[in-house]
C-alpha cells in the first residue's frame, strides 16, 4: 500500500471550487487572526508567555531536532500549528499503526478553508470513496477537547470513505489548523453554531445533496453534537456518539463554592491557563505502543485547560444532562467499558432516557476512552465495523 498517497496531501492546502485564493492559509509572517472576544495581551507579556511555553515543551523522542524546534515553537495561532502539522506529515507516514498501515488505499481527500460568518478561517477535510463506488451517505464529524480533524481521524474516515460514504470534517475554532486561540472555547454554543454552519454547505455539496446524513461526535465532540441535535433536532438522518462527554461524573464534578470561583475568574481572565490538566495518556490508551504514537499529534492542545473554556465545558455537560430525554434521533453510542476519562455509565444514562425509537448503545469490555486510536488492533476494526454496519442497515 501506497502510504505516501495517504500523507502527502495533508502538508499542503488544496484548492476546491468552494474556496477563494484569497482564504487559502497565509504565509509564516503574516499577522495572526485575533477575535474581538479574545482579550489581548500587552506585548512584553505575550513575548514572555511564548518563551514559557518553549521552555516547557517535552522533547519529542524518535524525531530529529529541527522537528524537535519547530514543535516547540508556540501554538496559540493557526498559522504556527500549520506550520508544524506541515513538517511532520512525511514523518506520520512512518507511523506502525494499525490506523495508517491498514488504511484502504483508493481514498480521494481534499482539504480548504473558508471563512465563518464571525470571520474566523475553518479548516475543512474530506474523504470519498474512489471513483465509481455509489456513495450511500454522509458522515460530518465533530472532534473532541484539544484534538484535531487530522491524524488519527485520518485512518479513520479512510476505513468509513472506502465502505461508500462521503466523510467531512472540521477543526474547531481555536483548535487544530482553524483559527482561534489555541484551546479556548469562548461559547459552547458558538462552538455547536459554527457546527451547523458548516455542515448547512457541506450538505448542499452536489456530490452528497440528498443523501441520508450523519453526525459523529467523538468525546467533547459528542457534547457538540448533542447540543447540534438541540438546536437543529431534524437536521441529521443519525448521530453515533464515540465515549461522549454528555455529563459529569459526580466524583470528578468541582463542589458548587469552586465551580463559583471558576466561573467568577474566568470573566476576570478567560484565557488563562490555570485549571490543572492531568496527563491522560495512561486512561486514553490501552494499547502501549499506540500511547506512546499520541505524542506525534503535535497540533493537540494539551497544556492546562483555560478558564473560560472550562466553565463553558462544564455549563455545556450540565445543560444536555437536563435535556437528555429530548435526543430523538436514531443513535449510536459506543464507549470503553473500562474509560475512566468519560465515565460509561453516563452513556448507560444517555441511552436509557433518550427519546429515541431507534438507539443502540455499546460497551467495549476493557476498553478504555480513544477506543477507535488506542486499543489492540481487532478492537479498533470491531468498533469501525459496528460503526459502518450500524450506517449501511440505515442508507
Amino acid at each position: 500500500m501506497n502510504l505516501s498517497s495517504t500523507f502527502r496531501s495533508q502538508s499542503t492546502f488544496l484548492p476546491s471550487k468552494h474556496n477563494s485564493p484569497s482564504l487559502h492559509p497565509r504565509p509564516i509572517l503574516s499577522i495572526p487572526f485575533v477575535s474581538p472576544k479574545t482579550p489581548l495581551q500587552p506585548l512584553r507579556t505575550r513575548r514572555l508567555t511564548v518563551a514559557a511555553a518553549a521552555a516547557t515543551k517535552k522533547t519529542i523522542e524518535g524525531v530529529s531536532e529541527e522537528l524537535n524546534s519547530i514543535a516547540s515553537q508556540n501554538l496559540d495561532y493557526a498559522a504556527a500549528r500549520r506550520r508544524v502539522r506541515s513538517a511532520f506529515a512525511p514523518f506520520h507516514q512512518q507511523l506502525d499503526h494499525f490506523l495508517f498501515k491498514m488504511a484502504p488505499a483508493g481514498v480521494r481527500t481534499e482539504e480548504w478553508i473558508e471563512r465563518n460568518s464571525k470571520g474566523l478561517e475553518i479548516f475543512f477535510r474530506r474523504w470519498m470513496p474512489e471513483p465509481g463506488v455509489k456513495i450511500k451517505g454522509t458522515v460530518c464529524f465533530c472532534h473532541g477537547y484539544g484534538d484535531t480533524c487530522t491524524f488519527f481521524f485520518e485512518g479513520i474516515a479512510r476505513f468509513i470513505a472506502a465502505s461508500g460514504y462521503g466523510v467531512y470534517a472540521i477543526d474547531h475554532p481555536g483548535f487544530g489548523l482553524s483559527e482561534g486561540l489555541h484551546g479556548y472555547i469562548y461559547s459552547f454554543d458558538e462552538l455547536a453554531d459554527n457546527v451547523i454552519e458548516q455542515y448547512a454547505k457541506i450538505k448542499e455539496r452536489p456530490e452528497v445533496k440528498g443523501l441520508p446524513c450523519f453526525i459523529l461526535g467523538q468525546s467533547m465532540g459528542g457534547a457538540v453534537t448533542l447540543k447540534v441535535h438541540f438546536k437543529d433536532p431534524y437536521g441529521w438522518d443519525g448521530m453515533i456518539l464515540v465515549a461522549p462527554m454528555c455529563k459529569i461524573a459526580d466524583e470528578v464534578k468541582p463542589p458548587e463554592p469552586v465551580a463559583k470561583v471558576l466561573t467568577f475568574l474566568a470573566k476576570v481572565m478567560p484565557t488563562a491557563k490555570l485549571v490543572p490538566q492531568k496527563d491522560l495518556s495512561e486512561l486514553m490508551f490501552r494499547d502501549p505502543r499506540k500511547k506512546k504514537m499520541a505524542v506525534y499529534n503535535v497540533i493537540c492542545y494539551d497544556d492546562r485547560t483555560r478558564l473560560r473554556t472550562a466553565v463553558e465545558l462544564l455549563n455545556a455537560t450540565e445543560e444536555i444532562e437536563k435535556q437528555v430525554e429530548k435526543v430523538s434521533s436514531p443513535l449510536l453510542i459506543l464507549h470503553g467499558a473500562a474509560d475512566k476519562v468519560t465515565d460509561p455509565a453516563v452513556s448507560r444514562f444517555l441511552y436509557e432516557n433518550a427519546s429515541s425509537k431507534d438507539k443502540t448503545l455499546k460497551l467495549y469490555e476493557e476498553g478504555y476512552h480513544c477506543i477507535l486510536e488506542g486499543e489492540p488492533d481487532d478492537r479498533i476494526l470491531t468498533v469501525l465495523n459496528d460503526i459502518i454496519s450500524w450506517l449501511d442497515a440505515r442508507c
